[in-house]
């Protein structure tokens, strides 16, 4: 029996990996710890919540005797770490709680890893999940991100982030800890949090309210469905090397106003509008300080090495992400009207 923790398991990405680890792996204990922030949504996990192997821990990661308490409580041989702050827009206006959450809280789990395992580090693993904004822009010149890039975040959010991935490289190579980091680029499809760009426009279209694009939309960003993702981190935390890392990318580019252009096209599609009925809704709009000009991941270590590739190209993944928003509408509205926030604002708090 393994005990995982995987932490911010109420989110968006981190609900995708609670699943697949609770659904595949029923020998395994799965402990989602999660602060339940804004971003942090139990109604995410509904259909396993009462799985006889998981337990949610609501707490944060920052508490660090907490995480002592949990390292010893449940006696964990693993950790998936997801919780993080990760929205560019909130860091620019609030860069300290970016900081507090994503440079402390990891080393509040790094050192509570740390002396709950000791020197004794046989099947333990510590698997940190970044991000691709690390690495800071590329040009339109065919270029790629690989895992021996130079660090260059341009935003609070990354250069949190950045802090954080350095941390956890460092209790490796200080303390021998057995650790692994991950830097993906941009997700999409079920249960994202609907400030982030392509739930943000499928709700607008279904209003009738304005897309707002920065700039001239030319950014271009790598795009890979979260359950690709979910399955990457499955098969790196099982496989993947100690101390190494690896790239996970979607070989999926597209500049924001031509994904804009798909997603209003399949929205009107699927709500019975004639073709190009929400192309009015764009509006342009003061770029985003230090916007990054382009991410493109490669992942051909990851395909390499440990036999991982995307499933689903683009226009496939978009559809179903679209077709889902529209079929769980009740789940948005929870979200834009504040509901979600009082579900089970009681279960847990006598835990």
């Amino acid at each position: 029996m393994k005990n995982i923790l995987i932490t911010g398991g109420a989110g968006f990405i981190g609900s995708h990996v609670v699943r697949l680890f609770v659904n595949k792996y029923p020998e395994y204990n799965i402990i989602n710890l999660d602060k339940l922030t804004y971003a942090g949504n139990l109604a995410n996990l509904k259909d396993i919540e009462n799985a006889p192997n998981y337990t949610f821990v609501k707490a944060d990661i920052c508490d660090f005797e907490t995480m002592r308490e949990l390292f010893q409580k449940y006696q964990l041989d693993g950790v998936i770490h997801l919780a993080a702050e990760s929205h560019v827009d909130r860091s620019i206006k609030d860069p300290f709680t970016f900081a507090q959450t994503n440079v402390m809280g990891t080393l509040s789990l790094l050192q509570a890893a740390k002396e709950a395992w000791g020197n004794d580090y046989e099947g333990k693993r510590f698997y940190h999940i970044s991000t691709d904004e690390v690495y800071g822009t590329l040009e339109f010149d065919g270029t790629f991100f690989t895992e021996t890039t130079k660090y260059d975040p341009h935003s609070p959010y990354s250069a949190s982030k950045a802090s954080s991935d350095h941390f956890v490289r460092a209790f490796h190579d200080t303390y021998g800890m057995p650790t692994i980091v991950t830097n993906c680029s941009n997700n999409y499809g079920p249960y994202q949090f609907p400030e982030k760009l392509i739930p943000l426009f499928i709700n607008n279209i279904r209003h009738g309210k304005p897309l707002p694009v920065y700039g001239k939309g030319e950014n271009v960003r790598d795009w890979l469905y979260v359950v690709d993702h979910a399955r990457a981190i499955d098969v790196i935390f099982h496989q993947g090397k100690i101390a190494d890392t690896y790239n996970i990318g979607g070989f999926n580019e597209w500049k924001n106003i031509d994904l804009i252009k798909v997603i209003i096209k399949t929205v009107d599609k699927l709500l019975g509008n004639p073709e190009g009925h929400s192309v009015g809704l764009i509006t342009y709009v003061t770029d985003r300080a230090g916007h990054d000009l382009r991410y493109a991941i490669d992942s051909n270590k990851l395909k390499e090495e440990l036999g991982w590739e995307p499933s689903l190209q683009f226009e496939e993944g978009i559809e179903k992400t679209v077709r889902w928003y529209l079929d769980n509408q009740e789940w948005m509205d929870h979200i834009t009207s504040g509901e979600y926030e009082k579900y089970y604002e009681s279960m847990y708090e006598n835990r």
